[in-house]
Formats: C-alpha cells, sequence, structure tokens
C-alpha cells in the first residue's frame, strides 16, 4: 500500500507543478540565486574586515 500511495503523491505533485507553472508568473528561480550571489559578493567585499599584517 506504501508503493501506490507514494506513486499517488508523486503524480499529483507533479500534476499540480505543471499547473501552476502553466497558469501562474512563476519566478526564475536561477536568476533569483544568480541575484542573491552577486550581492552577497558585493557586501562581503564592502564589509570584510581589514587583513591583518604578520608583523604586528
Amino acid at each position: 500500500m506504501g508503493l501506490i500511495k507514494s506513486c499517488f503523491q508523486l503524480m499529483a505533485g507533479t500534476i499540480f507543478g505543471v499547473y501552476v507553472a502553466q497558469n501562474y508568473d512563476v519566478p526564475d528561480l536561477n536568476k533569483l540565486y544568480k541575484g542573491g550571489v552577486s550581492m552577497f559578493k558585493v557586501y562581503e567585499e564592502n564589509f570584510r574586515k581589514p587583513k591583518k599584517e604578520r608583523g604586528e
């Protein structure tokens, strides 16, 4: 009975995902990810502590 339940959940989730993707404006996750990474890099460069020299 567990296999049938798992297959039904997989099929229902797939059908729901296809319906949502076709009928709603779903954002491009790859584009959002790249934008977040670039913002993090800028933030890191601006607020990074200066490196200490070994002689001090």
